[in-house]
């Protein structure tokens, strides 16, 4: 696409987002480090106890204790990558350090539900098993409400934050209250004499975690593969953008996420004689607003086109100042036209270069001899291919 590039990092941002994301960061981790330590101690306490009171739901609710206490590690590895400022290798940010975590945690989910489900599927279709022991059901109850805890916990945190991986883990933790509920259902029907209670609860759990990991990882997946914002967000963006003055049209506006951020480039066109500076402003007020008035985005490129860059013929190509000011000056001192002081303003449009000429104030003769010298010089240039207008201004 055609038009001037401007990047530029803010020089004073409104908010300070290395802050934001080193502050982030140490929430996301001292999260992560309360809900290990409980898993840790609940993984244990399950399985020991599954093993001595020989309750096959138990061991299986130890095994999800464990699957969490991963991702609970996995979390906080992430958050600490995440919370990384932009550096030589990474120049947009760590924030997909946390979308590589999200996609790895639905993953882990479907893999440990399916095997929940194969689990109670085996079980439906066992005949005789051992009564498991009282034990196991003080245990299941107490995995109930430290799980639920957990969850209400990191849900709060992961809504303050507006974190996706917070909100994964949180579910992850619903999921195995859950699951220690089903424990409790399968382990007291199993003492009531309902074999089956417990194999057909543990399959719907096994169920439910698998949407649960499903949801989670195709989000993720999205956005490494680039998908933009939704819809309403882009058009927000879009409208900021045609509020301000000078933006005659917005072309191209692309943009994708990063974590909890995102960036976009957007193709802007103003009028086409304006000078680079102005140009410069327009661009710099459109990323400070879309910023400013956009919540996710925090990473704008702007580029600035003088004319619709689809429709009009491109102007690639054309001969540069040095070489186009060489051209006309061989071509009107063959025709002796050339003035003694000049300045060339030089506008590239449609394919061609409109040449606009500034002579001194003192070499005016007369409005009929400017128009005869005009017409002269744009005779003698008329050759060059690329040569558009001219207009003589004095001053």
């Amino acid at each position: 696409m055609g038009g001037v590039h401007h990047h530029h990092h803010h020089h004073v941002p409104a908010v300070d987002v290395h802050a934001q994301r080193t502050e982030r960061g140490r929430e996301t981790r001292r999260v992560a480090l309360v809900t290990g330590v409980a898993n840790l101690v609940l993984t244990v306490a399950q399985i020991v106890v599954g093993v001595l009171a020989n309750s096959a739901a138990l061991i299986a609710d130890g095994v999800h204790s464990a699957s969490d206490l991963l991702s609970d590690i996995l979390v906080w590895f992430a958050a600490r990558h995440a919370a990384q400022a932009p550096d030589e290798d990474h120049p947009y940010g760590h924030g997909r350090f946390e979308t590589a975590a999200t996609l790895g945690l639905g993953i882990l989910l479907i893999v440990v539900a399916a095997g929940i489900v194969w689990n109670g599927v085996e079980r439906l279709f066992e005949a005789d098993r051992p009564m498991p022991g009282q034990i196991a059901l003080v245990v299941a109850a107490i995995g109930i409400v430290v799980k639920e805890s957990l969850y209400w916990y990191t849900i709060a945190v992961a809504r303050r934050l507006k974190s996706d991986m917070l909100r994964a883990n949180a579910w992850h933790h619903r999921s195995d209250a859950i699951s220690s509920v089903v424990v409790l259902i399968g382990v007291g029907g199993a003492l009531l004499g309902y074999v089956h209670l417990d194999a057909i609860a543990a399959i719907i759990v096994g169920l439910m975690v698998i949407r649960i990991g499903w949801d989670l990882g195709f989000s993720a997946l999205m956005e490494l593969v680039d998908t933009a914002l939704d819809e309403q967000e882009v058009n927000d963006a879009k409208r900021v953008i045609m509020g301000i003055d000078g933006v005659r049209s917005v072309h191209m506006l692309r943009t994708r996420r990063h974590g909890a951020e995102a960036s976009a480039d957007v193709h802007v066109q103003v009028p086409p004689r304006i000078s680079v500076s102005e140009g410069h402003m327009i661009s710099q007020t459109v990323e400070d607003r879309l910023i400013d008035k956009v919540d996710s985005i925090t990473d704008v490129t702007v580029h600035i086109d003088p004319e619709d860059d689809e429709d009009a013929p491109t102007c690639r190509g054309l001969p540069l100042r040095a070489d186009a000011t060489l051209a006309l000056e061989k071509a009107w001192q063959a025709e002796r036209a050339m003035p003694t002081q000049y300045e060339l303003r030089l506008h590239y449009l449609s394919g061609r270069i409109d040449v606009e000429l500034i002579l001194p104030l003192a070499s005016f003769a007369g409005v009929s001899e400017t128009a005869e010298l005009r017409e002269r010089m744009r005779q003698a240039a008329d050759g060059l291919p690329w040569f558009g207008k001219l207009n003589i201004l004095y001053g």
